[in-house]
């Protein structure tokens, strides 16, 4: 029996912001391991803890000063003080290889940017050579473990671009089992990987179903044992929080697993079936081979079989197995199974006779086993319903929506692709309109007070230029989170010199004797990408929101005034946006400006999140926001501020008091039909003559004729 463990410690302080090492948590942890193993009964040597990176927050470099993991861990108590680690268990038949390496960083960064394993190529290189060591030397078959950290969603391609997957397939592995996620995700963190080339749902960016689409095999029952093109991806949850513990057993080659829960207090009775395997997590190259082409064996199919770990004798073991296909579960076989004597394993192998051809059926859960045991106190154990299939065939999973995040997606392949996205859209959404609309400045009267989706957007549009502070900030800030650093921080447990993020990574002088460039890549991606889509861009959407309401109330006010502007032609009355003949509506959407309320409201939560993005950071990383990341504390409150108090200042402008009217003279290169200015504001068509000379305050014909090149402007 072996037992593995990662993420030994938390590495967080009470508020969860600060990620560095306590020696304190170290020597706790180092005691309650001795009483573990001295309760257990098994030898030291049976137990491997794993780094895992809150074991190596804040930590500069392995075996030094802070690096509390070489010191209190199991393995470094062993003096197992290799990034890979292996161990051999030989059973009558076949060799059990297993295979746990350390993939953090060579230089732990301290938490939020330290989330991805970093297999270099030496690592993957050493691992493939754990893994084939029986490859040539032994006749027996073996099945091969491997167990680490990350699961591979959050495991980096290496400097040459090869992953740990490559590895496992190429060396025919059955099974990874890595931590990391802890169950906060879900309860389903399981990803079966096949070779081949996919087009999108290949692992180079994502996979939809935790079932990779298969690939037909071309070999026949002639071309021998196929190898195993296929393995599974097991994230095992965690003791701390969810007191999850696993019990992985290899019957004939094939790997069972139950998973228990010790929320509720220690559990008397554990069972866990080996055979027949559960069609969700079968390995299908080679059941299916099994079941083809090679002779059936009388032990492997002839029986079913469980392993039981009881603290109290066990009186009773009995199998049921039961027929979905009538729509409810019908009893089809109950056996009482007998306890061989002559196991090997630490639990109580209990067998039970049957007839596997009996339950060939082309649908994989069509039958479904569960398995009770009774011990000698009357307690009763049963297990969950597990579907099989008779021939290989394997039943399909599905994914939460969390679930798929956090397993189906390659994140060190999307990083990119994600940033680059968002700045497509930001500058195309930014800078083409602003284009057309400079072009197109005579027909802005028709977008002005048209119907349609479209037009409203023009509408925004329009009136963001007319504010170009807060349009060129907007622009800027977004070259400045490309061209200069983000933040300065303490990235270590203690001492060194502060780094900068950028988002390529860390950049640290270390000792002054090195430059570490763009550590921590991709896992800056959850700053980066925070960042970004849930400050920056709701930010923005809702400047350009509240110009478009400033612009909506302005002609609100000039409408029920008795003004109109000198660019609107009277067809566009009757529009359903700006229908100033309909006061009671004009007064419901634009007057009492609930509009701006519910956008002041969005913009108090967007300030909300970025403080605690900051506090997070300047916590984690020992900031002052004005000294060590002042534009990127302060850029965007400071930008919705401005918005907001421009707008009540530009919707009183319209008033018209001690301005003769509201009217202005006309600067040079404007057009009577209105337009995007390049600065200042707009006036609004105050002052103005109509046609026959009319005031448009009053209605009263004026002794003045209207100047010609007014007069054409209008009729324009």
């Amino acid at each position: 029996m072996r037992s593995f463990f990662t993420d030994l410690l938390d590495g967080k302080s009470k508020d969860l912001l600060i990620m560095k090492q306590d020696e304190n948590e170290w020597v706790e942890y180092q005691k309650v391991m001795e009483d573990v193993v001295q309760r257990s009964g098994l030898n030291k040597s049976n137990f491997y803890d794993l780094r895992g990176n809150h074991d190596n927050f804040g930590v500069p470099v392995i075996s030094g000063l802070f690096d509390f993991f070489s010191m209190y861990s199991l393995n470094g108590q062993l003096r197992r003080n290799e990034l890979v680690n292996s161990v051999t268990v030989k059973t009558g038949k076949r060799k059990l290889l297993f295979v746990g390496f350390d993939s953090t960083m060579s230089a732990g960064l301290r938490g939020p940017t330290n989330l991805f394993g970093h297999p270099t190529d030496q690592l993957l290189s050493e691992i493939s050579s754990e893994l084939s060591q029986w490859d040539f030397k032994s006749a027996e078959p073996v099945t091969k473990i491997s167990f680490g950290h990350f699961p591979l969603s959050f495991s980096a391609a290496s400097y040459t671009q090869k992953t740990l997957k490559d590895i496992f397939l190429k060396n025919s592995i059955s099974a990874y089992l890595c931590g990391h996620l802890h169950t906060k995700f879900g309860k389903n963190l399981k990803r079966q990987h096949k070779s081949g080339d996919h087009l999108l749902t290949s692992s180079k960016y994502l996979q939809l179903y935790p079932h990779e689409t298969p690939v037909e095999s071309t070999r026949n029952c002639s071309s021998g044992v196929p190898p195993v093109e296929e393995f599974w991806e097991w994230e095992m949850g965690d003791w701390r929080k969810s007191r999850v513990m696993r019990i992985l057993a290899i019957d004939s080659g094939h790997v069972s697993f139950v998973d228990t829960n010790f929320k509720l207090g220690a559990k008397e009775t554990i069972i866990l079936p080996t055979f027949p395997l559960d069609s969700r997590y079968m390995l299908t190259t080679l059941s299916r081979h099994q079941c083809k082409c090679q002779p059936v064996d009388s032990f492997f199919y002839g029986s079913v079989r469980a392993l039981v770990f009881s603290a109290s004798p066990i009186v009773s073991v009995v199998a049921r197995i039961y027929d979905s296909s009538p729509g409810n579960l019908l009893t089809v076989m109950e056996t009482s199974m007998r306890k061989r004597e002559d196991a090997s394993s630490r639990g109580d192998l209990y067998t039970a006779p049957w007839n596997s051809k009996a339950f060939e059926d082309p649908s994989p859960d069509r039958f479904w086993l569960q398995i009770e045991a009774t011990d000698s106190m009357g307690r009763s154990t049963v297990t969950e319903l597990r579907p099989f299939s008779a021939k290989g065939i394997q039943a399909k999973l599905s994914w939460t929506w969390k679930e798929f995040l956090v397993m189906g997606c390659q994140w060190d392949a999307l990083y990119y692709p994600i940033l680059w996205s968002f700045y497509l859209l930001m500058f195309s959404v930014l800078l083409i309109p602003r284009a057309i609309l400079g072009f197109s400045k005579r027909k802005y009267n028709s977008f002005n007070a048209s119907k349609g989706f479209k037009n409203l957007m023009t509408r925004v549009y329009a009136e963001l230029y007319r504010v170009p502070l807060v349009w060129c900030c907007m622009i800027v800030y977004l070259f400045y989170l490309l061209l200069c650093p983000w933040l300065f921080g303490q990235v270590f447990t203690e001492g060194g010199e502060r780094g900068y993020m950028t988002y390529k990574g860390w950049v640290v002088n270390f000792n002054k004797m090195r430059k570490l460039e763009f550590l921590g890549f991709p896992d800056i991606m959850v700053v980066v990408l925070s960042h970004l889509f849930l400050v920056v861009l709701p930010s923005f959407c809702v400047a350009g929101a509240l110009a478009a309401e400033r612009g909506m109330y302005r002609d609100h006010l000039l409408s029920v005034s008795g003004k109109k502007k000198d660019d609107v032609s009277l067809e566009n009355k009757g529009s359903a946006l700006f229908n100033y003949s309909q006061p009671g509506r004009s007064k419901s959407y634009i007057g009492d400006r609930w509009i701006r309320n519910i956008l002041l409201v969005v913009s108090l939560a967007i300030c909300w999140k970025h403080y605690k993005n900051c506090r997070a950071l300047m916590r984690g990383y020992e900031m002052n926001p004005l000294l060590h990341f002042p534009f990127y504390s302060l850029s965007i409150p400071t930008l919705l501020a401005y918005t907001v108090g421009g707008g009540a200042a530009k919707a009183r402008r319209p008033s018209g008091r001690g301005r003769g009217g509201g009217g202005r003279r006309k600067r040079k290169g404007e057009e009577g039909g209105g337009g995007v200015p390049l600065c200042g504001g707009w006036d609004g068509g105050l002052g103005r003559r109509d046609e026959r000379g009319r005031s448009p305050a009053t209605g009263v014909p004026s002794t003045e004729k209207a100047r010609p090149r007014e007069k054409a402007a209008i009729t324009q």
